[in-house]
C-alpha cells in the first residue's frame, strides 16, 4: 500500500510585505527642538520690532524740539527762559514760544493794521531783485500747501513710470496754467504730479501728464508716504498693530 503524496498546504500569493527590502528606508531624521539660543534670537528680534519704531519716533521728536529751541533761543531774552529758574533744562520751551509767536502773528495779520504792515513789507521786498523771486515763490508754495480750500497734494494716483507696465505712486498737484497748457502737445486735460522716491519721499520727480494717464487712488497722502517710505511693506488700510502682530508671529515661527 503506497502512501499517497502529501498535498501542499494552500498558500496565498506572495506579497511585497513577505520580502525583506534589499535597501531599507532611512530612519526618520530626529526632530530639531528649539533650544535656548533660538529662543534668545526670537525674543531679541521681537524686541527690535517693538522698540525700533519707538526709538526712531523719539529721536525724530527730540531732533525737532532741539532744532526749534536752538532757533528760538537767540530771539528771546535770557531772562524769560525757564532754565534760569529751574535746576534742569526744560526742552520744548522754544516750540511753545514759537507756537505762541506764530499764533500772535496770524492774529495781528487778520486785522487792518496787520494787513497794512504786511503789504508795506512785501513792497519793500519787491524792490530787491534777488530776494523778490525767492520770497514770492516760497510764499506761493506755502499758500498752496497750507490752504484750507486747495486740492494740491491732497489726492494720490498711479502713473506708468519708469517704463510701460510699471506703476508708481504719485501725488496729484494742480493743472497747468494757460501759458504752459498751450505748449503741451496733446489737446486734453493735463495734471502736474509729484513722484516721491524711496525711502526719502521729500525727493522725487515732478512732471505734467495727461489726466487720462493718471489713475486716482482712494487713499490719503499719509498712507501714500508710508507706502513709499516702507518700499511697499506698509500697505494702505492696514493698521500698524496688525503689522506688528504679524511680524512678531513670523519671528516666533523662525527657527535657527
Amino acid at each position: 500500500m503506497t502512501d499517497s503524496p502529501t498535498q501542499p498546504a494552500a498558500s496565498h500569493p506572495p506579497r511585497a510585505e513577505d520580502f525583506e527590502p534589499l535597501f531599507p528606508p532611512p530612519a526618520d531624521p530626529p526632530h530639531r527642538t528649539s533650544g535656548f539660543g533660538a529662543g534668545i534670537r526670537t525674543w531679541f528680534l521681537t524686541g527690535v520690532v517693538i522698540a525700533g519704531p519707538l526709538a526712531v519716533t523719539a529721536w525724530l521728536v527730540w531732533w525737532f524740539i532741539d532744532t526749534v529751541d536752538r532757533w528760538v533761543r537767540p530771539l528771546v531774552p535770557p531772562s524769560l527762559w525757564p532754565d534760569n529758574f529751574l535746576p534742569v533744562r526744560v526742552p520744548g520751551t522754544g516750540v511753545v514760544l514759537a507756537f505762541l509767536g506764530l499764533t500772535l502773528l496770524g492774529f495781528l495779520a487778520a486785522n487792518l493794521a496787520g494787513r497794512t504792515l504786511i503789504r508795506v513789507g512785501e513792497r519793500i521786498l519787491d524792490r530787491i531783485p534777488a530776494v523778490r523771486g525767492i520770497y514770492k515763490g516760497v510764499k506761493q508754495v506755502f499758500e498752496t500747501l497750507f490752504s484750507q480750500s486747495g486740492t494740491s497734494f491732497r489726492k494720490v494716483g498711479m502713473v506708468e513710470f519708469p517704463t510701460k507696465g510699471m506703476w508708481s505712486v504719485v501725488l496729484i498737484s494742480t493743472q497747468p496754467e494757460s501759458a504752459i497748457a498751450k505748449a503741451l502737445p496733446l489737446r486734453e486735460e493735463y495734471l502736474s504730479v509729484f513722484l516721491p522716491c524711496t525711502p526719502n519721499p521729500t525727493t522725487g520727480f515732478w512732471f505734467y501728464l495727461p489726466a487720462s494717464q493718471v489713475i486716482e487712488l482712494s487713499i490719503t497722502p499719509d498712507e501714500a508716504f508710508k507706502l513709499v517710505m516702507s518700499a511697499g511693506v506698509i500697505q494702505p488700510g492696514v493698521k500698524s498693530k496688525v503689522l506688528q502682530a504679524d511680524a512678531v508671529a513670523a519671528l516666533q515661527k523662525a527657527k535657527s
